[in-house]
């Protein structure tokens, strides 16, 4: 199918399907046209066709009910995660639901003593019988206050090295034993939460992969979360840098020489980003993300975290004041204020991926530097100091 081909059959959906009516029905029909990835399979909201045409229906589709933020844990790790290694029931029983935004994801895989070092993780799942007994706490868990499932890590056997012991699942966010709390951010939102997992019981049909194999499975998340993350399409000037843009155009008197040299210097960086970017998603038409989506999540930190900062300083006011505790329902850099986009891009080094950890995955994956000494790689994880 090319692109005059998918127009037209976008154009047809059109015709049967009234966007200006239910938007749950509308988006049904769309993931069963084959128009909510077009890349997937045939019957799991795609048509098996090149990943590049699906701008082309986005384009199409542009004045049709949208996605929501809330979804994007479910549509960039979830999603590609359950293609890869799930059943043909699961893929049928999951990826609607998960794209028309029935059924909030969440993640969980960092815990207190398992970050930066993921594959230290604690949280234990024992097999009895056709069930999995799950064990264990889990932080920075975006969204699991208004999840229905989440994607999970788990040590499985304690008695290989920490990478070979894992086993990855989807876990029920309403089976019992399971408790969400919510972590206050520095904004006075709750945006993310720490998930205790007290005797949850998972049926053995929810595991995704072979047990034992988690890793594996992780890895596959964890590359499309860096690319879901840093590697969206941005128009020139947009994004970040569209905020920037406005205030300094609308306060010629705030400009000084040394702010219209660091505006020049990260016009120029974020143009490169976004050139990356492009690039990066025409290599993911050949396949899977590798680890150059680092490169993007780790430019898109630092891009964030140096805009809003300029646009604070040449604002010369926060203009954030309500410190309030209260439930978040996602991020909106766009939608609210530069106090607000300052404070929270100051998270953006930290979650799906430390900048520290990515510029070693970088160094190692990319450059092919030599790897850090690693003196725990064939321990096996019981006997590793905690």
């Amino acid at each position: 199918m090319d692109e005059a081909q998918l127009k037209e059959r976008t154009a047809a959906f059109l015709d049967r399907n009234d966007p200006s009516g239910d938007r749950l029905d509308f988006l049904r029909a769309r993931f069963d046209a084959g128009l909510a990835w077009v890349w997937f399979p045939e019957g799991l909201g795609g048509l098996g066709v090149s990943r590049e045409l699906q701008q082309v229906v986005e384009r199409e589709l542009a004045h049709t009910p949208q996605l929501s933020s809330v979804q994007g844990i479910g549509l960039g790790m979830a999603a590609p995660t359950i293609l890869a290694f799930g059943t043909d029931e699961q893929k049928r029983r999951f990826l609607r639901p998960l794209w028309t935004g029935e059924e909030i994801w969440c993640q969980l895989f960092s815990e207190p003593g398992a970050g930066s070092d993921l594959a230290t993780l604690a949280t234990r799942a024992v097999r009895d019988g056709d069930e999995w007994v799950v064990d264990g706490q889990k932080v920075w868990t975006s969204g699991a206050h208004h999840s229905r499932w989440a994607i999970l890590v788990t040590r499985t056997d304690p008695d290989v090295p920490k990478h070979r012991g894992m086993t990855y699942f989807v876990c029920d966010m309403h089976a019992p034993g399971v408790e969400v709390r919510p972590l206050r951010q520095i904004t006075g939102e709750a945006e993310f939460n720490e998930v205790f997992l007290t005797g949850v019981r998972l049926s053995d049909d929810l595991r995704l992969g072979e047990v034992g194999d988690g890793w594996r499975v992780a890895q596959t998340t964890l590359m499309n979360e860096r690319v879901a993350i840093g590697g969206a399409p941005v128009r020139r000037g947009g994004g970040m840098f569209g905020s920037v843009l406005e205030t300094w155009r609308d306060h010629p008197e705030l400009r000084t020489h040394d702010l219209h040299q660091r505006l020049l210097s990260l016009w120029v960086e974020a143009e490169v980003t976004r050139l990356s970017g492009a690039r990066l998603r025409e290599q993911l038409v050949a396949g899977q993300p590798g680890p150059e989506g680092s490169g993007m999540k780790l430019s898109f930190a630092r891009l964030n975290q140096a805009l809003s900062g300029l646009d604070v300083e040449l604002r010369r006011d926060l203009g954030y004041d309500d410190w309030t505790f209260r439930r978040s329902e996602g991020v909106d850099f766009y939608g609210r204020g530069a106090g607000y986009r300052y404070l929270r891009a100051k998270g953006n080094s930290i979650e799906g991926g430390t900048s520290e950890i990515l510029r070693n995955i970088i160094s190692e994956r990319v450059l092919g530097l030599p790897s850090e000494p690693r003196v725990d790689k064939n321990v096996p994880w019981k006997d590793l100091p905690r």
